[in-house]
């Protein structure tokens, strides 16, 4: 069985992409958590079970894998489902997961993940406006593309594990977004797996405050 390695449900957004993935697909996994320490660094810690001493971090019997976006492609190879069928929507599901994975630097610096925020930004930055529009185009084009309701099809898959922190970002901060923006992000914030992670969240002793 796979064991996946995350950090805080409260702020670690690329814990979250791996696990809400596996939880979502029913793909069997022990979950294993690390919690940051007030005031720590947590590379130390981290370094026990990840090379990089970063989370999230898979373990499969001997084979160790660190990095979110290799974590959805290695578990893939078992589990085809992990991305659309239909090789269009697949190459759109990939680069849109590439593109959340290096991109939108505004919108993770100004909104970082945080499950007890819950407050508009009092000023939202050319650079956070910017990132708004591109997440909305990208959205949009992958619903009027293959139809939804997911974003790239009618079953979730790796992209929408992907943008998932989003979804938490944009209620807590009250992002302005559009309809198709905002039922997407309804949609996925009432999945059972989304609600567990955020009242683990919610429960976790750490608050960076």
């Amino acid at each position: 069985m796979y064991k996946l390695w995350i950090a805080n449900k409260n702020y670690s957004s690329w814990s979250l992409r791996p696990w809400v993935l596996l939880k979502v697909l029913q793909i069997p996994f022990e979950e294993n958590l690390c919690l940051f320490e007030n005031g720590k660094s947590s590379h130390e810690k981290f370094s026990r079970f990840s090379p990089t001493g970063l989370v999230p971090c898979l373990i499969d019997e001997n084979q160790t894998i660190w990095d979110s976006l290799a974590i959805c492609e290695y578990v893939a190879e078992d589990y085809p489902q992990v991305w659309p069928k239909e090789r269009k929507a697949r190459a759109w599901a990939r680069s849109a997961s590439a593109e959340m994975h290096s991109g939108f630097s505004a919108l993770r610096q100004q909104c970082p993940m945080d499950c007890t925020h819950n407050s508009p930004l009092n000023n939202i930055s050319i650079e956070l406006q910017t990132d708004l529009n591109r997440l909305q185009k990208l959205w949009q084009d992958g619903l009027n593309q293959f139809g939804g309701p997911w974003l790239a099809g009618s079953e979730f898959t790796a992209v929408d594990a992907f943008f998932a922190p989003v979804a938490f970002r944009i209620r807590s901060y009250h992002l302005p977004v559009n309809p198709a923006a905002k039922q997407w992000v309804d949609r996925i914030l009432v999945l059972p797996a989304m609600k567990e992670w955020h009242e683990a969240g919610l429960q976790e002793p750490y608050i960076e405050h």
